[in-house]
């Protein structure tokens, strides 16, 4: 027996050693894709594959990371819990966890004290996606966690903290916060601070030292996360989508190397992905999609483009799988030729449960893809499982729990096991050998019809009409919930004027007339922050 238990130790531990990494938001470069051997079950429940389930201390959006046989993400506790009673600001706190991957033990937690004035949980974007956003990353060797205005924040594997650093303590003036997580290239942690500072700053991942900061109003609007794009043997690009534009910058100084007009979208929700020196990029509602050919300097546009197109994205960031794109948006899923840009399948999921309130299911979660399935997480916990091929099938959905929990971040993959966090517990699934029942909603919609004409009547523009629309309760108030899909949800969510979450009738009346002669930040003022330029400073080439 004794003999046993040592084969059994030897075994579990070489699979662990062996078992990839997903040391950053979305796996390996951001893709989204499991690279390891090791099965995911198709199936599970609450009772069945479910290995283990753990507390968190709050709730947040960001994403799991696994590193080794340990799980890190972020959270947040002390206001914002509830917009009823959000509670004193000065209350805030962040908090950085470490959990056992086989056991779900805590290993350990450090909290830090939000820095103040932090922005207050009121309006449409704070209370979505709260005060921990944004995922950490790791270099196998330490964990770095951006807590926004709370800064950059580096412990070793076990908790020990080894530095911190500063990205500064701006607004964006929705304060509707940041979301970009942090990646890692050689020795340099690189930070999207869009709201904090409109600034990428790189910081010596051994000190903590800003060693370089590249600072652009064209960062407005943005919350993906960039991907390292090695362009050849000598270069490699950090490649982002911001509103309207790509671009590509020297991970070694931040200086830009080249940008491309992408499309019309004014947010940048989602991340790019690449395949080789191709960039895919899939813009807010309205904006469309793009594939730039990655090389050379300038504007790289009108020569790079390899095509555009008209499929859109809202938060969840696409993923690639052969020769295809998938990207999913309000329960539809496109599948699009990576080569060409053709839609090749639009379906609509079936079974879809929102999670109801003033901003319905916020389907934060991207999808990933663990070998020919892909793995579709909403915001109310309903786990899509689709086959890929052909043609794009619903093979089941799976759930861990029945209670009312919020799912806002993307599924880890590792070694065999799942890692999901939700707004109260992080939860670990794998292939237990358990019987799960059949789901008994496995078929998808065909094709989507075409969009509405958004208000439009016999060639004029009625924007009364398209209030009348939106508003299908009629309760003569726009929520979250009915603003979803709508392609202009992002403009129409500036018309609330009193950041209740809701447009009354009156505030739409009153606004919408207005709406597309404003500048960027509506009614909200001119941006409070100094003057910087549109994009960050050029590399000499």
């Amino acid at each position: 027996m004794l003999r046993s238990v040592f084969f059994l130790a030897v075994v579990l531990s070489f699979f662990e050693a062996t078992a990839a990494d997903w040391s950053r938001f979305r796996g390996p470069n951001g893709a989204g894709v499991a690279v390891e051997a090791g099965a995911v079950p198709l199936a599970w429940s609450a009772e069945a594959n479910l290995e283990w389930k753990a507390p968190l201390p709050g709730p947040g959006a960001s994403s799991p990371i696994i590193i080794g046989n340990r799980v890190f993400l972020t959270c947040y506790s002390g206001y914002g819990l509830s917009r009823e009673t959000p509670g004193d600001l000065e209350n805030l706190v962040r908090h950085v966890v470490c959990f056992d991957l086989v056991s779900g033990n805590k290993l350990w937690q450090r909290d830090v004290e939000a820095a103040q004035p932090e922005d207050p949980y009121t309006g449409a974007g704070v209370p979505a996606h709260g005060y921990a956003s944004h995922t950490p990353v790791s270099d196998g060797t330490n964990v770095y966690a951006f807590l926004g205005k709370s800064g950059v924040h580096a412990f070793d594997l076990d908790g020990n903290e080894l530095w911190t650093a500063d990205v500064g303590m701006e607004s964006d003036p929705t304060k509707w916060g940041s979301s970009s997580s942090p990646v890692i290239y050689n020795n340099t942690v690189i930070v999207t601070a869009s709201a904090e500072s409109q600034a990428v700053i790189g910081f010596d991942r051994s000190t903590g030292k800003e060693v370089w900061r590249q600072e652009a109003e064209g960062l407005d609007g943005m919350w993906g996360t960039p991907a390292l794009v090695q362009v050849d043997n000598g270069r490699t690009d950090v490649v982002m989508c911001v509103a309207g534009e790509l671009w590509g910058l020297d991970p070694d100084s931040g200086h830009l190397r080249w940008y491309a007009k992408a499309t019309d979208a004014q947010h940048a929700y989602t991340s790019v992905i690449h395949d080789g020196n191709r960039v895919f990029a899939f813009t807010g509602r309205g904006g469309g999609s793009i594939a730039v050919d990655v090389n050379g300097s300038g504007d790289i546009g009108e020569e790079h483009t390899a095509w555009t197109g008209r499929d859109t994205a809202s938060f969840a960031s696409p993923v690639q799988h052969g020769s295809r794109l998938y990207v999913v948006a309000s329960g539809i899923v496109t599948a699009v030729d990576a080569q060409s840009g053709e839609r090749l399948q639009r379906l609509r999921l079936k079974g879809v449960r929102r999670s109801g309130g003033r901003f319905g299911s916020l389907d934060y979660p991207s999808p990933v893809i663990a070998g020919d399935h892909m793995f579709y997480l909403n915001g109310s916990g309903q786990m899509f499982v689709l086959s890929l091929g052909d043609e794009v099938r619903q093979v089941r959905i799976n759930e861990v729990t029945q209670d009312k929990e919020d799912f806002r971040g993307t599924p880890a993959i590792s070694g065999g096991r799942m890692i999901l966090r939700s707004s109260k517990y992080v939860y670990c699934v794998t292939d237990k050998g358990d019987t799960v029942a059949e789901t008994q909603v496995t078929k998808a919609d065909p094709e989507e019809p075409a969009p509405s004409d958004g208000g439009r009547r016999r060639g004029r523009f009625d924007p009364m009409a398209m209030f009348d629309r939106a508003d299908t309760n009629k309760d003569d108030q726009l929520s979250e919930d009915e603003l979803e899909g709508n392609r202009m949800a992002d403009r129409l969510r500036t018309l609330d004027k009193d950041e209740d979450g809701l447009i009354s009738k009156e505030e739409f009346r009153s606004g919408i007339s207005q709406l597309f002669r404003r500048g960027r930040y509506g009614s909200r003022g001119k941006d409070p922050r100094p003057d910087r330029p549109q994009r960050p400073e050029t590399a000499n080439l």
